[in-house]
């Protein structure tokens, strides 16, 4: 676990080495910009240590001198209001402890949270933003030192191309976290409006506007899905007919006559024998011929 863990530290040192460089010389540009703008070498030194901004401290030395103290000090609450949801994306990478959630807040920057979210979450990534964050901060500070001891031998950083080197830096951490599809879309949208908003809109605000891309997933897990339409609805069928009523119980079965003329049957005569019918024509002849005689 622990050749795991320097083998991880040592790859954070050696990505961090980069960004520090071009952090020293930046923050060396700044130290000298400063001083020759006439602010106090106190005043330069603790801007870094206590602020730690970046380009809100170069907006805010332009300002300061201008003679408007508060509109730097809203310029640089514009700027870093960012890092709210940078604070929340990290969690508990910064700790659990008040003083550490404090401290971690300070020295959170974009390349340290970059930094920080490119690895897994757990002990990797907390590791990663403390070594980011704390070697970062020194830079950034023992550069505006040698700036102000330095004068204006530092020069402009922007004349060197080491202005583009954090946006470079932050490219290179961020993609590793663009494999995702939807990852890649909020985060193409996101680049497109602050960059048609930049100049448009006060430095800052174009970056705050950026944070509506994180809507459009939201809005596409509201979406209700598309259902597909299903086999047509059966009719239903003419109603069962109820069954009448119940039949009639068979009566006595019938006589029957067989091939001999002869009953069968409760009809037929005891011992087999044939039944006599009497003819009823034969009747009237006999009672007719009496008549006659007498």
């Amino acid at each position: 676990m622990r050749t795991a863990y320097r083998t991880g530290d040592a790859r954070v040192l050696r990505d961090v080495a980069a960004i520090g460089a071009a952090m020293l010389a930046v923050g060396a540009s700044f130290g000298a910009v400063a001083v020759a703008a006439g602010l106090p070498v106190w005043a330069t030194l603790a801007m870094s240590a206590f602020v730690y901004a970046g380009g809100a401290q170069f907006m805010a030395v332009g300002l300061v001198v201008a003679g408007n103290p508060l509109a730097a000090v809203l310029a640089g609450l514009l700027l870093n209001a960012r890092h709210l949801p940078f604070g929340l994306a990290l969690g508990g990478a910064l700790g659990t402890r008040r003083a550490q959630r404090l401290l971690g807040s300070h020295l959170m920057t974009d390349e340290a949270t970059a930094f920080a979210l490119a690895r897994p979450a757990g002990p990797q990534r907390r590791r990663a933003f403390w070594l980011a964050g704390v070697l970062l901060f020194l830079a950034w500070n023992a550069g505006t030192a040698l700036g102000v001891l330095a004068g204006g031998a530092a020069g402009d950083p922007a004349a060197l191309g080491l202005d583009a080197a954090f946006p470079a830096g932050l490219a290179a951490l961020l993609l590793p976290s663009l494999r995702d599809r939807e990852t890649r879309r909020v985060a193409l949208l996101g680049a497109g409006l602050a960059v048609l908003a930049t100049p448009l809109l006060p430095a800052g605000l174009p970056v705050l506007l950026a944070l509506a891309a994180l809507a459009l997933p939201l809005l596409a897990r509201r979406r209700p899905p598309a259902v597909s339409p299903g086999p047509p609805a059966v009719s239903p069928g003419p109603p069962a007919v109820s069954p009448g009523p119940p039949a009639a119980p068979p009566g006595p079965p019938a006589a029957s006559a067989g091939r001999s003329g002869v009953p069968s049957g409760p009809d037929a005569a005891p011992g087999g024998g044939p039944v006599t019918v009497p003819d009823a024509a034969a009747d009237g002849r006999s009672v007719r011929a009496g008549e006659a005689s007498c």
